[in-house]
């Protein structure tokens, strides 16, 4: 019986092809990672590059490019933005006579606006969350100048990673929620601030500002931080059009 010529010569099955696929999922991904990094320190003119290299692979290249000119128009409020975040300090630091005391608190500025840091040592006993009778003056100093400003706030509690367990506070998160809880409750009573201005949030030992390896280093992260929240303007239209976007959608599908 006569054999077919292709069953003798069949080719042999290649069963790495998904190699292939798997390296392009991994090369995109990397891209990906890359973008983010990018991102993460903000820089509006590299943002609008970005989105527009997003939008023409992914969506409508108009729509990129409306995006890019927004983007490129929010430049100029970002001066507008660090002037009044520079205003905010100087107002504390006035307030709180920073220039001509040596007191156990800082004053900074980070992505979320100015962040004023209050050392345990000015506001509780150790392990406690009772507010000091000397650290009420401060407190009453630095609401005068909040409570002038239409900003949100955010009182952040924290401590060192030193454990604590007692019948009041089981563990530092209990211990970093109550103080905060104190100082921002404080702020509302005391001083009629705007309940819904205000939030109250502890971070445990998460969130450190020194090495917690020595005595000096764990007594800064022993704090409270109080926000004065003023958001970049490229994070609110970002978020703004994620908002419109997805009401976008949900019409075209209705």
């Amino acid at each position: 019986m006569k054999r077919h010529r292709y069953q003798e010569e069949s080719e042999p099955e290649n069963s790495e092809r998904w190699l292939l696929t798997y390296a392009d999922l991994i090369t995109l991904l990397l891209g990906l990672f890359v973008i983010l990094y990018a991102m993460s320190k903000i820089d509006t003119k590299k943002y609008a590059e970005v989105v527009v290299a997003l939008g023409g692979v992914f969506g409508s290249a108009d729509a990129a490019a409306a995006m890019k000119m927004r983007m490129l128009d929010l430049q100029e409020g970002l001066p507008d933005l660090m002037r009044q975040r520079a205003q905010v300090e100087s107002e504390i630091r006035r307030a709180l006579q920073l220039d001509t005391q040596k007191l156990p608190i800082t004053v900074t500025q980070d992505e979320r606006g100015v962040v004023v840091h209050l050392q345990e040592e000015l506001l509780f006993p150790s392990g406690s969350a009772d507010l000091k009778g000397t650290s009420l003056e401060t407190l009453d100093r630095l609401a005068g100048v909040l409570k002038s400003l239409p900003n949100d706030l955010r009182v952040e509690g924290h401590t060192d990673n030193v454990p604590i367990s007692t019948p009041q506070f089981p563990s530092n998160w209990h211990l970093s929620v109550g103080r905060a809880l104190n100082v921002g409750y404080y702020l509302i009573q005391k001083h009629g601030m705007m309940a819904d201005k205000v939030s109250v949030v502890g971070y445990s030992e998460y969130r450190p500002i020194g090495p917690n390896t020595t005595d000096v280093e764990r007594a800064k992260n022993r704090r409270v931080d109080i926000v004065v929240v003023t958001e970049a303007p490229v994070a609110a239209v970002s978020k703004q059009s994620v908002r419109e976007q997805a009401l976008r959608e949900s019409s075209k599908e209705m």
